[in-house]
């Protein structure tokens, strides 16, 4: 009989079914402009040939109206739909080829983009951010300019920027600590990259792909003035780390944002989000809280990232998540579905940058990491192209005995509070297709890193975004 339980604990569990009709039935955000793409890398490679004093007055037209477009912005109400929305987003990708070409005055292009995200996410208090044209308006102004400065940034030398930038000077009167030069308060919300492929599909499976993985919770004690990250680890659940234990996972970036001085809840309470904080770090503390694979954000006994700080905000009166992310493509579908994932509206870490209550206040983003951020990026974007087409992520017969005998040792170690090879919560299966996922995607990043390389040496720049989804497109049709 022992042995029949072992065999039967070893043999893993078929993935749970997706429905057929799962997904969040709404429409993907689709750019649709690969010639605006092409026309901007022609004019990029024609500036950096001239040299800058040939175009240092379209620049400073063009920085002088983007100022304009922040002061019109300010100064009034406006509505999504407003034109004058069209002609920021127009003009900072203008700007893009020309400042790229011109690193001396990068800084000012970067200052214009943080402006543009700080009147925008001001002005979007006044509106419905669940209309689906208002979402469509902050994903193109947002992370438009967010993915046009990145491209300045890849073209740059090394130091043309600072490696954080500052944001919002959100006033806190929470409880802070200084770590490494920058002022951090208890309530703070650390949203980041991480470095693995599943990091990637996070980031990029959903109906307005972001750039965003992870969020964690930032506690500072009263007391003793000693910082404590709380934060939903796929292999250990819910935990609490140090900023250095929390560094030490690799980031490719990270974004603190701050509830707004002003939300009327903080008005009344300004030591809210301390409270709230502190109130995530009690209950790991109190109890072990497992990772949620469903990412139900209702639901708490279990919790992914995103719901550490929805759960511990929520009770203070403050819902964050303004937007929630949706998924729909049958690809982004069928490989989350795989992963666990069966709440295709929820809340995803990159949508909170959209959220009007927050402020960003600083982000943090070193070059080669971003580098890597983008290759990808760019590898998911074209494995879930081919996801679309019916391609899934196989789970070879032969591994899955192995599989159930490290779920088995897994479990073992789950109950002395570590961790295994398979994170509690994942049955075999899937963790035999996460190693499938993690492997293929690893081939061709190296494919297209080495196209990446003969690109570069042949054109004297790097390829921008849409160059390394053709490459990356290329490498999977090898693969």
């Amino acid at each position: 009989m022992a042995a029949l339980l072992f065999l039967l604990s070893v043999l893993p569990a078929a993935a749970a079914d997706v429905p057929e009709k799962a997904g969040a039935g709404a429409t993907p955000f689709v750019w649709n402009q690969n010639r605006v793409w092409r026309h901007l890398e022609a004019r990029f490679r024609d500036v950096r040939s001239a040299g800058c004093p040939g175009v240092a007055d379209e620049i400073g037209k063009r920085l002088g109206e983007g100022r304009r477009h922040v002061a019109a912005i300010t100064g009034a109400q406006l509505k999504p739909a407003d034109t004058l929305f069209d002609g920021v987003e127009a003009n900072l990708f203008a700007l893009g080829p020309l400042m790229a070409a011109c690193p001396d005055r990068i800084g000012e292009y970067a200052n214009l983009v943080m402006s543009v995200r700080n009147v925008l996410k001001r002005q979007s208090i006044g509106w419905d951010v669940n209309d689906a044209q208002v979402r469509d308006r902050l994903y193109r102004v947002l992370y438009g300019g967010r993915i046009a400065l990145e491209e300045v940034m890849l073209q740059a030398p090394k130091g043309a920027l600072p490696v954080v930038l500052p944001g919002t000077a959100e006033a806190s009167k929470t409880p802070s600590v200084t770590y490494k030069g920058f002022v951090l308060h208890s309530g703070d919300i650390l949203v980041s990259r991480g470095g693995a492929p599943t990091s990637a599909l996070i980031a990029r499976g959903n109906d307005h792909p972001g750039n965003f993985s992870h969020i964690a919770l930032l506690y500072v004690d009263e007391a003793t003035g000693n910082p404590a990250i709380i934060e939903a680890h796929i292999e250990r659940g819910v935990v609490i780390s140090t900023p250095d234990e929390y560094l030490k996972d690799v980031k490719l970036r990270v974004m603190v944002m701050r509830l707004r001085a002003d939300h009327p809840a903080l008005v009344k309470d300004p030591m809210l989000p301390h409270r709230a904080a502190k109130k995530a770090y009690e209950d790991v503390r109190r109890k072990h809280i497992p990772y949620d694979f469903a990412m139900d954000y209702r639901e708490p006994s279990k919790q992914f990232c995103s719901e550490v700080a929805y759960q511990a905000y929520l009770p203070f009166g403050v819902g964050l998540w303004s937007i929630t992310t949706t998924m729909s493509s049958p690809g982004v579908v069928a490989w989350l579905g795989d992963f666990g994932v069966r709440n295709f509206t929820t809340q995803a870490p990159a949508d909170l940058e959209y959220d009007p209550q927050l402020s960003v206040v600083a982000e943090g983003r070193e070059r080669e990491a971003l580098w890597h951020a983008h290759v990808d990026d760019a590898v998911i974007d074209a494995m879930l192209e081919g996801a679309d087409k019916g391609d899934r992520l196989a789970s070879p017969v032969y591994l899955l005995i192995p599989a159930g005998l490290a779920k088995v040792y897994s479990g073992v170690k789950n109950l002395f509070g570590g961790a295994g090879p398979v994170p509690e919560g994942m049955g075999p299966v899937v963790a035999v297709k996460a190693a499938e996922l993690e492997k293929r995607h690893g081939r061709l990043k190296e494919r297209v890193l080495k196209e990446a390389a003969l690109f570069e040496e042949k054109q004297g720049y790097r390829p921008p975004y849409w160059e390394l989804v053709r490459m990356a497109q290329k490498a999977g049709e090898q693969d």
